[in-house]
């Protein structure tokens, strides 16, 4: 048997020069300290895209993305297709909690100062790839064609067209014509399956590579240890091998989640009906929801929505390119207002969240 191996890795390293990988994994390490912990959430994510790529694909066997046919596919992959009930549940609750290890990363990134040059890039990559994750979740939510998702994107393609100038023009990009229609579940079915997947993998391949190449943010609080007192780990197996150990426990609270909390289908979407009480969008939304709820209908002499929507855009550029204007983390030194603002942005989002979902 060893035999075998030897000969069949022997076969395949002629051709691919698979032992350089060897070579590389067996030299990366990775730094140990208090907040080693933190690490491990970018393979969580990774882990819980993957899921969703391959649950994703298992509906779309069966999946019909038009306005006559969406909600009644859905009810027959839960009633009819042997564990499609499971799988529609798995790709559900996977989704929300990529969103939320996204999040965790971000935050602990952000905190560890790990965006320092020479990790600019990774940190403006990893950002896209959040703000897909989220434009995954806004597009798969009206997939059902259910009451709630319905109103959701209404509500939703609502706020984005209040902008000044260009709101009109995305609204009605969004939703293919003036209303949400069945031309606005094709659109988002097209978005959800084929253009932010490509986007998506082109993009998380880049940050992948930058990972690889610039390995393991290390602290600053490590760095001014002396060299000896630095310690590290190998990546492979000892990293790998804890990676893995977490995967599994992730797989574990996805399955119980599916299987003691199922996701509801609801009731099928009717354009013509009123809209039902407490439409709410994804949690990941919430906090912007309600935030401009709490906005003065008019503010001098523009909209409270407008300007709320305006206020979240800058921050949100503004954060993406904490990089390029943080000087002071760039040359290796402390900058406590970026945890103050990370703190405060964490607080937030916890307390508008909660109030939202109270509410």
């Amino acid at each position: 048997m060893k035999t075998l191996w030897n000969r069949t890795f022997t076969w395949i390293d002629e051709r691919v020069q698979l032992s350089d990988v060897m070579h590389f994994l067996e030299k990366k390490s990775v730094p140990v300290h208090s907040h080693s912990v933190w690490y491990y959430f970018g393979g969580v994510s990774l882990f819980l895209f993957i899921i969703q790529v391959v649950t994703g694909i298992l509906l779309l066997l069966y999946y019909k993305g038009s306005e006559e046919l969406a909600f009644e596919s859905i009810q027959f992959i839960m009633a009819k297709v042997e564990f499609g009930w499971l799988i529609r549940s798995i790709h559900s609750w996977a989704a929300n909690l990529f969103i939320l290890s996204a999040f965790i990363h971000m935050f602990s990134v952000l905190f560890e100062k790990a965006y320092r040059k020479p990790r600019e890039l990774t940190w403006l990559s990893g950002m896209i790839l959040l703000f897909l994750g989220m434009g995954f979740g806004f597009s798969g939510y009206l997939l059902p064609w259910n009451e709630v998702s319905f109103f959701a994107t209404k509500v939703g393609t609502d706020i984005a067209g209040v902008l000044p100038i260009v709101g009109e023009p995305i609204m009605v990009f969004l939703r293919g014509g003036e209303d949400v229609t069945g031309a606005t579940l094709s659109r988002f079915f097209g978005f959800h399956v084929a253009v932010l997947p490509g986007i998506f993998t082109v993009v998380l391949g880049l940050h992948l590579l930058l990972v690889q190449r610039q390995g393991m943010s290390k602290p600053l609080s490590y760095e001014r240890l002396p060299v000896t007192d630095q310690k590290t780990m190998p990546f492979f197996p000892n990293f790998m091998l804890r990676d893995l150990l977490l995967w599994l426990l992730v797989l574990n609270l996805l399955a119980i989640l599916a299987v003691f909390f199922p996701w509801e289908l609801g009731v099928k979407a009717d354009p013509f009906a009123p809209a039902p009480a407490g439409i709410k969008p994804e949690w990941y939304f919430m906090f912007m929801f309600q935030t401009l709820k709490y906005i003065p209908g008019e503010l001098w002499f523009l909209e409270g929505e407008v300007v709320g929507i305006l206020l979240f855009s800058l921050a949100g550029v503004v954060w993406m390119f904490i990089p390029f204007w943080d000087k002071k983390s760039s040359r290796g030194e402390e900058n406590r207002f970026i945890n103050y603002i990370g703190l405060f942005a964490l607080i937030y989002i916890i307390i508008l969240t909660t109030i939202g979902w109270l509410s």
